[in-house]
């Protein structure tokens, strides 16, 4: 800058300090990068451990986004359309299985609870997956409207499958 009287920039400008931290340990340098990446990884974990416990599920988009998706026969994509219908809920996971019978460790993350299948008395919102069986490699899963068990095809009833043996997982909203 030019002016036309003498300016100690000193006043408008303050001086630039350097500091150095030193440990006893020669070996045990400071490192700002290492620093600031463990505060950064540290921010995230807070903050995801957080999110986990403010995300709620709306199950009535849930519900309603499951049956608009919904056709009346299958097209074998259950857990694409479950998966959908719960991120337009508010659900947020980072890694989602494809196969629908894996999927019971992702429901107990986003706040689903494993309990006894409960087919006689089911609430709104309520998702049961059957396990891979010989004839049926993916499993299945589906969840409840209030009226009627939904995957990717509106259902007449839970017992889709046949096969003999067939084995349920139940999972409900922790409300």
């Amino acid at each position: 800058m030019i002016y036309d009287h003498n300016v100690n920039m000193n006043e408008y400008v303050s001086p630039t300090v350097h500091i150095q931290i030193r440990s006893e340990n020669q070996n045990n340098t400071f490192q700002p990068e290492q620093y600031l990446k463990n505060k950064a990884l540290e921010n995230f974990k807070n903050q995801t451990e957080n999110f986990k416990q403010e995300s709620l599920i709306d199950i009535e988009k849930f519900t309603q986004k499951l049956v608009s998706m919904s056709r009346s026969t299958t097209a074998h994509r259950c857990a694409r359309y479950v998966r959908i219908a719960l991120q337009s809920a508010g659900a947020r996971f980072s890694d989602h299985p494809v196969a629908a019978s894996d999927w019971g460790s992702t429901l107990t993350e986003i706040g689903y609870k494993k309990i006894r299948p409960d087919f006689d008395n089911p609430q709104e919102g309520d998702i049961y997956i059957i396990n891979r069986t010989s004839r049926h490699r993916y499993g299945h899963i589906a969840g409840f409207t209030g009226s009627q068990w939904v995957s990717d095809f509106r259902q007449r009833s839970y017992d889709v499958y046949k096969d003999p043996n067939v084995t349920y997982e139940y999972y409900r909203l922790n409300v």
